[in-house]
C-alpha cells in the first residue's frame, strides 16, 4: 500500500453531486463534472491491501481491487486501467450502475467506512477513455468459427466482445432498434448517459463484432435457422417477464409497468419522441416497489414535473446498521438514500410539502417519499376507465398481514409498477424454436458450463440466472464466452470468473 496509515488518517469522501435544483431540470448525470483525480488518489490511499482481500469475494468479476487502488494512489492511471480491464469489459458501466457489493465486503466496513471502490473504478475508466487509452483490440487471427449472440444487454455485450477478441466471427441480434438492451432503454440518462454505451458499441464494431438491430429472433428470424447457420449460439435475452400486481383495478388506464414507462423517457433523449406517450407532468404519481427500478422511476417523474409522488414499499423500513442476520461481508439491507430520493426530499421541501402519514406505518425520515410496510389493496377509477386513486393498507412486519386501521386512499392518476422480473418471457417463440426448457426458477435451464440441452446453445445472464446485478451479467457473459470458446476450439485462454450455478454471496 502507498500509505500504511491512510485508512486511519483519511476520512471517506465520495464524489460530489450536483445541486438538486440544477439536476432535476436536466437529464445529465447527477455527479459533478470536475478534475477528480486528486480526490480519487487520496481515497485510494485508504485501501489496506489486506492479506485476504474480501472485496474480491464481494465482486462477481473478481476485480483486482487492491492492485488498482495502489496504482491509483501512486497516480499510475495507465497501469491501473490495465488491471481494471483485465477482469471487467465495461467498468464505466459498473462504476455507475453497480450497487458496489465490494464495498460492503471491504475489511474497513467491519467497523468503519469502506474504501470508495466504485468511485475509483469509474474514475479510472473515464480517465482511460478521456486519454485515448482504449483502442479496439481485434483478434490477431480469425478462428473460422461463427457465433450468434441473442441480446445486447451487458451479458450479451460481454460475451460478444470476449468471443470476438478470441478470433470468432460474432453477430449480435437485438430486437430493439439500437443495441444496448437494458443499458439503452431501461437505465435513465441521469444514471448513465448513453454516450458511454455508444462508445463501447463503436469499439466493438471496430474490433469486428457485427450488430443486427430490429431483429426479434423467434419472430423475424427463426431461431432454428440461426442455430444452423452458426457454430454456436449464446442466448442472453435477460429477464424481461415482469412481476404483476393482481389487484382490483389493474386494468385501468394509467397503470403501467416500469419497463413500459422508462424506455419512453429514454427514447425522448434519443430523439424518437418530442414528448413521451406516458408522461408524469402535472400528475399525481404512485410508484409501487422498493428497488432500484422504483428509484429510476422516481428520478424520471421528478424530471418530467410530476405534481406529487409517493413510493410504496411492502417491506419494513430498514435500520441504519447491519442486522444481526446480515454480518460482514454480506451485502446488508440498510436504510439508503439514492440520488433520486434525495431529489424528491429536496423538491418537497422547496414546495413546502410536509409528509403526512395519516395512519400509514412509518414513512421514511426527513421527508422521504417512501412509505414502508405499505401494501396495495386496489386501484380506483373515475368512471371513465382511468385510475384516480390507490387504496393501500399498512402491513405488519411478520407475515405481512394487514394492520387494522391503516387503510388510506392516495390520489393517483399515474401508477408505475416496479416489482421486479421473474425471468425470460416463457411464451417466447425463441425458447420453443431452439428447444430450450425452463427450470424450476422459471429461468432457462442450463448446466454449470452454461450449456443447455441443445448442442451448441449456451445461456448467459439474467435469462439463466434470474434478475440480478449488472456486475453478475458481465461476469456471466465473460464466463459463457470462455465456455463457448472451449466448445469451439477444444481449449480456451479466456478467463471464466464464475460458473453458471454460482449464486451471489452478497445479494
Amino acid at each position: 500500500m502507498a500509505d500504511p496509515k491512510g485508512f486511519l488518517t483519511t476520512p471517506r469522501r465520495g464524489l460530489a453531486r450536483r445541486p438538486v435544483q440544477e439536476r432535476v431540470r436536466d437529464w445529465h448525470e447527477v455527479y459533478v463534472g470536475q478534475d477528480l483525480l486528486p480526490l480519487i488518489s487520496e481515497q485510494a490511499n485508504r485501501c489496506m491491501d489486506c492479506g485476504i482481500p474480501f472485496c474480491h469475494s464481494g465482486c462477481p468479476l473478481g476485480n483486482l481491487i487492491p492492485e488498482w487502488n495502489e496504482l491509483v494512489s501512486r497516480d499510475d492511471w495507465e497501469t491501473a486501467s490495465e488491471r481494471l480491464h483485465a477482469t471487467n469489459n465495461f467498468p464505466e458501466f459498473t462504476g455507475r450502475l453497480c450497487p458496489a457489493p465490494c464495498e460492503s465486503a471491504c475489511v474497513l466496513a467491519i467497523n468503519a467506512d469502506p474504501v470508495t471502490i466504485k468511485d475509483i473504478e469509474v474514475a479510472v475508466a473515464d480517465y482511460t477513455w478521456d486519454h485515448g487509452g482504449l483502442p479496439p483490440r481485434p483478434a490477431k487471427r480469425p478462428s473460422g468459427r461463427t457465433v450468434a449472440v441473442i441480446g445486447s444487454g451487458p451479458a450479451g455485450l460481454a460475451a460478444a466482445q470476449q468471443l470476438t477478441r478470441a478470433g470468432h466471427s460474432v453477430e449480435v441480434f437485438e430486437r430493439a432498434d439500437r443495441p444496448g438492451g437494458l443499458l439503452r432503454y431501461g437505465i435513465p440518462e441521469f444514471k448513465m448517459e448513453k454516450c458511454h454505451v455508444d462508445r463501447r458499441i463503436r469499439q466493438m464494431r471496430e474490433e469486428g463484432t457485427r450488430f443486427r438491430t430490429g431483429v426479434d429472433v423467434g419472430t423475424d428470424l427463426h431461431a432454428g435457422r440461426l442455430r444452423e447457420e452458426h457454430d454456436a449460439v449464446v442466448v442472453a435475452v435477460g429477464a424481461t417477464a415482469w412481476r404483476e400486481l393482481p389487484v382490483p383495478g389493474r386494468e385501468l388506464a394509467g397503470v403501467h409497468q416500469a419497463m413500459e414507462y422508462l424506455p419512453m423517457a429514454n427514447r425522448v433523449r434519443e430523439g424518437d419522441y418530442a414528448v413521451p406517450p406516458v408522461n408524469a407532468e402535472g400528475r399525481h404519481v404512485v410508484i409501487v416497489g422498493g428497488g432500484d427500478t422504483a428509484a429510476d422511476c422516481l428520478g424520471t417523474v421528478l424530471r418530467q414535473g410530476a405534481a406529487s409522488v409517493v413510493q410504496l414499499d411492502i417491506n419494513p423500513m430498514p435500520g441504519e446498521d447491519r442486522a444481526f442476520a446480515e454480518p460482514w461481508p454480506v451485502y446488508p439491507k440498510v436504510y439508503r438514500v439514492s440520488p433520486a430520493h434525495e431529489e424528491a426530499r429536496e423538491v418537497a421541501r422547496l414546495h413546502g410539502e410536509e409528509p403526512d402519514s395519516q395512519g400509514v406505518p412509518l414513512p421514511g425520515p426527513d421527508g422521504d417519499v417512501r412509505m414502508f410496510s405499505a401494501s396495495t389493496l386496489r386501484f380506483e377509477g373515475d368512471g371513465t376507465g382511468h385510475v384516480r386513486s390507490l387504496r393501500l393498507v399498512g402491513v405488519e412486519a411478520e407475515g405481512r398481514r394487514p394492520a387494522q386501521g391503516t387503510e388510506r386512499l392516495l390520489p393517483a392518476d399515474l401508477v408505475l409498477l416496479a416489482l421486479g422480473f421473474r425471468g425470460p418471457e416463457p411464451d417466447s417463440p425463441l425458447i420453443h424454436q431452439l428447444g430450450l426448457r425452463l427450470g424450476a426458477r422459471r429461468t432457462l435451464a442450463r448446466g454449470e458450463d452454461f450449456t443447455t440441452d441443445v448442442d451448441g446453445v449456451f445461456v448467459a445472464g439474467d435469462a439463466g440466472r434470474g434478475q440480478s446485478l449488472i456486475v453478475w451479467a458481465i461476469a456471466e457473459g465473460r464466463s459463457a464466452a470462455a465456455a463457448v470458446d472451449r466448445y469451439l476450439a477444444g481449449s480456451t485462454a479466456l478467463p471464466a470468473p464464475i460458473g453458471a450455478t454460482d449464486r451471489p454471496l452478497v445479494l
